[in-house]
Parts: structure tokens; C-alpha cells; sequence
């Protein structure tokens, strides 16, 4: 599996060699765009589900849709994978809701100092680094 570099709006992410899928493909339909103006992030609850695998609680008003959620959730995930040693982050799933004007996101990702196999994998430095230009807050 040839895996490529994609410029998403959070910075780089690997990607196998069919292409942007998924949340990965929806991001970077957004590149264009900054993050909320009005935004503001309540917070991160981290919940280590085993040595590698962890859920992000994010919740936040401003939000224009899910992927505002999404990526608030990815920060948070790449920030927590070099807390933690590695370098990549796979993203597994985020589910969102709505509650009047407060968005909460569920982010699985597994961390791994390795590229792991599949297609929605993370550079943790980047997508730091990304997020801390954009003020979209991590861990």
C-alpha cells in the first residue's frame, strides 16, 4: 500500500493510495476555510480505552457543522498521541451531537509511534502545529 501526504486544514495527513475518504475527504473540502470565528471550546475529556486506543470528548459552541467538532477532536488526539511518545494517530470515528447551542464530539483515534496501517492516518507534529496557527485548542 503506497501511502501520500494530503493537505488537509489541519495540516498533513497520510493517506493510502485511493485517496481522501470519509472525514478525511470532508476536511479537506473545508481547506479553504478558517475555523469559527465566534468558536469557543469547553474542553477535553481524554479517555484511554487501552495502550493505544483513546476517546476524545470535545464540546464547543460556534460550531458551523460537524466538522468544526471533528477537527477540535483531532486536535485534541494529536496532541495527546506526543504527550504520549508517539508521532501518528489513526481516526477511527467521531460521532457529533447537538444539543441547543453546545456541539459535543465522541473521537476514537489509536495512537502509534508507527505509521499504522490504513487510510486515515495522522501526523501528530503537524496537525499540532496546524491547530496552535488556526487556535483551535489541544490537549
Amino acid at each position: 500500500m503506497k501511502l501520500t501526504r494530503a493537505l488537509t486544514p489541519l495540516g498533513l495527513a497520510l493517506v493510502a493510495s485511493g485517496g481522501l475518504t470519509g472525514c478525511a475527504e470532508e476536511t479537506a473540502a473545508r481547506a479553504a476555510l478558517s475555523p469559527p470565528q465566534n468558536a469557543e471550546y469547553l474542553g477535553v475529556q481524554t479517555l484511554l480505552l487501552d495502550n493505544n486506543t483513546a476517546s476524545f470528548i470535545v464540546r464547543m459552541r460556534g460550531a458551523r457543522d460537524r466538522s468544526d467538532v471533528v477537527a477540535y477532536a483531532r486536535c485534541a488526539a494529536a496532541q495527546y498521541t506526543l504527550i504520549r511518545g508517539y508521532g501518528f494517530a489513526q481516526h477511527v470515528r467521531t460521532n457529533v451531537r447537538r444539543s441547543g447551542d453546545v456541539w459535543e464530539g465522541d473521537g476514537g483515534f489509536v495512537i502509534s509511534p508507527d505509521i499504522p496501517a490504513g487510510m486515515r492516518n495522522l501526523d501528530a507534529e503537524v496537525i499540532v502545529d496546524d491547530c496552535r496557527e488556526q487556535g483551535i485548542p489541544t490537549v
